[in-house]
């Protein structure tokens, strides 16, 4: 994938940055993919349901409302969305295991953390656009994030 200040550079009118101070915590630096949406907040059902399935290289954005008092991922869904092909997450919130997520292969972007573990009680929605930012975000968009921060396109820009 190219640097985001490139694909920036490259796209200016196609791309917009999600104004968020997200951190790196995955092994893998550099992600991009398809967009998959989930709206959460402080319950990471819908993420451990959705990282159980082929992810075919996209990625997960979840709006938690930015919440800093309940992890939206840990070890063990970071290790199954690598398991099950997924390029990466981009959570509006805060994830826990960061030393396990960091030798995970698998690009996971986040606000933070907290060692606090979700209740499971089956809320939220997937599938719709967030608004996380300043940016909207639908299913079917593109994000290319690294270092730099997180773009989203409308399309596929590049690899």
């Amino acid at each position: 994938m190219k640097p985001t200040p490139d694909i920036a550079d490259e796209f200016p009118d196609d791309i917009n940055a999600v104004e968020l101070d997200f951190r790196s915590y995955g092994a893998v630096k550099a992600f991009c993919g398809e967009v998959v949406t989930v709206k959460c907040h402080e319950d990471n059902s819908l993420v451990k349901e959705l990282v159980g399935t082929p992810g075919e290289g996209r990625v997960i954005v979840v709006d938690g409302g930015g919440s800093k008092r309940r992890a939206l991922l840990g070890d063990m869904l970071a290790a199954k969305a690598a398991e099950n092909g997924w390029s990466g997450l981009v959570i509006n919130g805060v994830i826990r295991d960061v030393d396990e997520i960091a030798v995970t292969e698998l690009g996971v972007k986040a606000l933070g953390t907290i060692p606090l573990k979700t209740d499971k009680l089956g809320h939220g929605q997937q599938g719709i656009p967030l608004h996380l930012g300043g940016v909207n975000i639908h299913p079917g968009d593109w994000i290319y994030a690294d270092n730099n921060g997180v773009l989203v396109a409308g399309r596929k820009l590049c690899d």
